[in-house]
């Protein structure tokens, strides 16, 4: 039996990570001055770089990566089929811009699958069973909201019902590693309460990280070129990579939380011990994926069909399969149990699969694995896990990351209060970053509206690539 997405509150919607792939990318030699530097080629970095194109101020975009998307990547290669990597949806179908904004460059961007399932052993549940799951998780969700509107903020898993019987484990998945890449007892149940809903979600057909390369395509960029060192004093703001120094009138940076507290950018002068703080309490949990090909469709699922099992321990799944109609099922894992199979390598996370899908559909099952592949988030230098998920206590903390400091403006999933973890949010967080920088260096003025004309095309600079989808 089925149930619908917002009964299953987007346990899909987690934004994973692509693992990182070295394809030998050469740095190009970056300009040696702009008016705005962004740092960071993810979905935010892409937003704000746009942004300051369209008010017609010099951008440069600076990625440490040798591609850009950041946690937005879709591979074609592996399986002959569009394989996110990362993040797999967009929300708020009514009006999106990133969703207007990828039809406009004649990608197919539509609703994404509404029908879920629900696996009890190798049947699948019976209606009865569903309804009994689908109350638990409602009694979850609403204690955990009703916890998230006082004024302490505690776990989600302190605001918990002890009585949620067979359905316990199943519930905590859902709510805690397969929407925050975190268990319950590491979220914060303010923030999870403030999460706006992503119960309507969309797809595109080319995948997620081709949208957002197709959306940044054209930007002035530099590959492979980290950056080591900001200056953002007053009279000195620039930014030291290994190709040399880029001065600016102000930066953008976008890196995960996870990079910004790891220490791989050095500060001149440091950065205040409030956004460090701020930064540490929104670290980024785990959420990777298991990717397999398998012949014949010995599930027996349907196309795009999302399923989850009545699990009684951490070790569990959801499993996306036959997408887009093909032979490839992804199986993603997240929370601690996540963490600790990526840690293990990539050998490890195939066996789990396997012995998942034989668990929950027999031997035939695993035995039909033709080609397979996985992420690991968690040791991809420029990002260091999936998203930003908000300790208890931490809520305050989205809030906190996202203020001004001087020429230096901080964007990114994280710094968004409400669409944390999702691309739209760090879009939006990057134009909102863009705003704050023009208004800083003059370029805009107080009582202009924010929403902006399509940049204008850049000339084209030798010093500069352009990235353009890997598809």
């Amino acid at each position: 039996m089925t149930f619908t997405r917002r009964g299953f509150l987007s346990a899909s919607a987690a934004l994973a990570a692509t693992p990182w792939l070295d394809r030998g990318a050469v740095a190009a030699t970056p300009p040696r001055d702009a008016d705005i530097v962004v740092i960071g080629a993810g979905a935010a970095g892409i937003a704000a770089a746009r942004r300051v194109l369209a008010a017609n101020r010099r951008v440069l975009v600076l990625e440490a990566a040798n591609q850009i998307g950041g946690r937005c990547s879709t591979d074609t290669r592996i399986f002959g089929v569009p394989f996110d990597h990362g993040a797999r949806w967009l929300y708020n179908p009514d009006g999106n811009p990133l969703a207007k904004l990828g039809r406009a460059a004649g990608l197919d961007v539509m609703a994404a699958p509404v029908g879920h399932k629900i696996r009890v052993g190798r049947r699948n549940a019976r209606a009865g069973e569903t309804e009994q799951f689908l109350a638990a998780l409602v009694r979850a969700k609403h204690a955990i909201d009703e916890a998230g509107r006082s004024k302490l903020d505690t776990s989600c898993a302190t605001a918990l019902p002890k009585d949620l019987g067979d359905w316990t484990a199943t519930a905590e998945f859902v709510l805690g590693p397969a929407t925050a890449a975190k268990d319950l007892n590491e979220l914060s149940a303010m923030d999870k309460a403030r999460a706006q809903d992503r119960s309507a979600a969309l797809a595109c057909r080319q995948g997620l990280g081709t949208l957002i390369t197709k959306l940044g395509e054209q930007l002035p960029l530099a590959l492979s070129t980290p950056a080591t060192r900001i200056v953002w004093t007053n009279r000195e703001v620039w930014v030291e990579t290994p190709s040399g120094r880029v001065t600016a009138r102000a930066i953008i940076l976008t890196v995960s939380t996870n990079v910004l507290t790891s220490g791989a950018i050095k500060f001149t002068p440091e950065l205040p011990k409030r956004q460090l703080d701020a930064a540490a309490k929104l670290s980024l949990g785990s959420y990777d994926r298991i990717a397999l090909q398998l012949a014949g469709n010995p599930l027996g699922l349907s196309r795009d069909d999302l399923m989850i099992e009545q699990s009684s321990s951490k070790r569990t799944g959801l499993l996306f399969a036959n997408i887009g109609g093909s032979s490839l099922c992804t199986i993603d894992v997240a929370g601690s149990f996540g963490r600790e199979l990526s840690a293990q390598g990539a050998a490890a996370m195939v066996a789990f699969g396997k012995e998942w899908l034989a668990k929950l559909f027999g031997s035939d099952a695993a035995a039909a694995v033709q080609a397979s592949a996985v992420t690991r988030w968690n040791a991809a230098p420029t990002i260091l896990g999936a998203m930003s998920a908000a300790a208890p206590g931490g809520q305050g903390s989205r809030k906190i990351l996202s203020e001004p400091l001087g020429p230096l403006f901080l964007a990114g999933e994280a710094t968004h209060e409400t669409m944390w973890g999702t691309v739209d949010g760090a879009w939006e967080s990057g134009e909102r970053a863009a705003e704050a920088a023009l208004r800083r260096i003059g370029a805009l003025r107080d009582s202009e509206p924010a929403e902006a004309p399509e940049p204008r095309r850049p000339r084209r600079r030798g010093s500069i690539r352009s990235a353009s989808p890997r598809n």
